[in-house]
């Protein structure tokens, strides 16, 4: 994993259990990926107060397919983070297999800070910001 350019970036090698019936990575193994790349992003880079006192909750995906994965692929998947409004901030994937430069997916999450404590939407204010700029 690395920051560069505010992009997180992690390696994933297509393991049996990824694959659906008819042996491309299925597409819920998509979703889970865009969920644990977030979280990876998230307590690398969040302050321990941050983790203590903010949680993230999801309003939408977005996917886009462009091309199949299989068994022992080694896939690089970015993240990165973009517009934000009061209370809601985009988060962007992509996936590419390296060995031929293909494109997998793109995707996109809107995600809700959420207080901890209340578990009610929090507040994007500058800590939050700055965190990921």
């Amino acid at each position: 994993m690395e920051l560069k350019n505010s992009r997180f970036i992690i390696t994933i090698t297509v393991l049996p259990e990824h694959l659906d019936d008819v042996l491309h990575v299925n597409n819920v193994i998509y979703v889970q990926w865009m969920q644990d790349i977030a979280s990876m992003h998230w307590n690398t880079f969040a302050s321990d107060e941050l983790k203590n006192t903010v949680l993230w909750m999801i309003k939408r995906h977005e996917v886009d397919y462009y091309n199949q994965a299989f068994l022992h692929d080694e896939l690089q998947m970015t993240t990165w983070t973009g517009d934000y409004t009061n209370v809601t901030w985009k988060r962007h994937y992509e996936i590419i297999r390296p060995a031929d430069n293909k494109k997998i997916i793109t995707a996109a999450s809107t995600w809700i800070p959420l207080d901890r404590l209340t578990q009610r939407p929090r507040r994007i204010d500058e800590t939050l910001i700055n965190m990921f700029a």
